[in-house]
């Protein structure tokens, strides 16, 4: 999507009640899945614009950019280290929907702050999430709030809408529908609290981004969403989102807020979000799919399945027997002796090598991010063309959602391990939990 610099110019004389200075070195950041971020220097400022290009890409959203911007703006009220909200867009301004914030100097990259993590980060976490939790409940009424069961209810739905025919997804679904937890008075939650959506410096946690998904609930969705192996970015020896140790960050949030972590709420949570992921990753393959948004950032996205299934099955395996928890035995399919013409593999790695020899280099910024996210669908495609494999067993995943299959089945696990490996093999090979799962699960 393009942005037209003059017409931003013009909606920050408005906002700022000046003239309409011209706007310099603007760019979009990389990233960015749901919402677009433009960094931009205006009036000797630095300032960032989060939007959505247009009003239909808000249609069905729980609340719009107004209110994210006034949730932004309590949140900074009560100490959480979130931006400087200038303005909202308007639609005399003709860019979509969407605010300005005053910019943050600071890491983003999951990777640069991971690889060595400052050590005030996982206080900084848990005083960060302890804020947004004393944040009055009353003042934002009008946001999404669901107690546990009917939030697993609706995944379920969603689930159904999306062909119901992932066997592990629905053994995910009916593990949360038997340990729903009970209901607890609802507190005002960030929503995606995660490495990814938090900036760091040399002294620890620089900020909090990305408010979109704001609602009422159990803080232990907040505690335990940035903690799925997803957002922890290859980190998968650190639980507590990719920085440290469960028990040292869930006594940082004790000693912040005064209120007590439970762990089996936390696991819920954990299994919860871990799901919600996956059913995100397949809600984008249909985003794409209807033309919404035909990037093929979507797309790739709606491939990442795969990695929540493995993290589900190391999370859910805990509560099967002994017995059917024992080593399996891996297929090692064997590489076809290629002759004659190039075949469909030989052709999807010649465009891997010409894109990565000739074309990524040569990139910059968000066309760089772009040529990575190419690779990476070449690979999928390359390594499925190789060896071709199916997951989808509508059968097996009414008989789990049903009850009539469980952990305790016979050789249902050993199947399950056996199949998600193969999927995340093809997916995301250098998937942190791929090597974890094949050392803890394989002979």
């Amino acid at each position: 999507m393009s942005l037209d610099p003059s017409l931003l110019a013009q909606a920050l004389a408005r906002m700022a009640g000046g003239v309409a200075l011209p706007i310099e070195h603007l760019g979009r950041l990389s990233g960015g899945a749901n919402m677009e971020s433009w960094s931009f220097d205006w009036g000797g400022g630095g300032y960032v614009l989060r939007r959505a290009p247009s009003h239909e890409m808000m249609e069905g959203r729980p609340f719009g950019h107004a209110v994210e911007a006034a949730i932004v703006r309590a949140a900074r009220q009560a100490g959480v280290s979130a931006p400087e909200v200038v303005g909202e867009l308007v639609a005399e301004d003709r860019l979509g929907s969407g605010y300005v914030m005053r910019r943050i100097e600071a890491d983003v990259s999951p990777a640069r702050i991971l690889s060595d993590p400052p050590p005030a980060l996982l206080a900084d976490i848990a005083r960060e999430l302890a804020r947004i939790h004393t944040i009055p409940v009353s003042e934002f009424q009008h946001l999404p709030s669901a107690d546990a069961a009917t939030m697993v209810r609706d995944l379920k739905t969603r689930f159904a809408s999306y062909g119901g025919d992932r066997p592990v997804l629905a053994l995910a679904i009916k593990w949360l529908e038997d340990h729903v937890p009970a209901p607890v008075p609802p507190t005002l939650l960030h929503g995606d609290f995660r490495i990814g959506n938090l900036m760091a410096n040399a002294d620890g946690l620089a900020a909090v981004l990305d408010w979109e998904l704001c609602h009422l609930g159990d803080r232990h969705q907040d505690l335990a969403f940035g903690c799925i192996n997803s957002w922890r970015f290859g980190h998968i020896d650190r639980p507590a989102f990719g920085v440290g140790d469960l028990p040292q960050f869930w006594a940082a949030y004790e000693a912040e807020s005064g209120v007590t972590v439970e762990p089996d709420r936390f696991r819920f949570w954990l299994i919860y979000s871990t799901l919600w992921w996956g059913m995100c990753c397949l809600q984008m393959a249909d985003i794409w799919r209807t033309g919404l948004d035909k990037t093929l950032e979507r797309a790739v996205i709606g491939r990442r399945v795969s990695e929540t299934e493995v993290d589900l099955l190391m999370l859910l395996e805990e509560d099967a027997p002994e017995t059917q928890r024992l080593p399996i035995r891996l297929d090692q399919p064997a590489e076809p002796r290629r002759q004659g013409e190039p075949s469909t593999v030989e052709m999807l790695e010649a465009l891997s090598d010409w894109l990565e020899k000739d074309i990524k280099p040569k990139a910059e910024g968000r066309d760089r991010f772009m040529a990575a996210v190419a690779l990476n669908a070449l690979g999928m495609l390359g390594r499925e063309a190789s060896h071709p494999m199916t997951i989808l067993d509508k059968g097996l995943a009414d008989d789990l959602l049903a009850g009539r299959l469980t952990l305790a089945t016979p050789g249902l696990l050993a199947k399950l391990k056996k199949s998600s490996l193969a999927k995340l093999s093809a997916d995301q090979p250098k998937y942190s939990a791929l090597t974890a799962a094949i050392r803890k699960w394989s002979t």
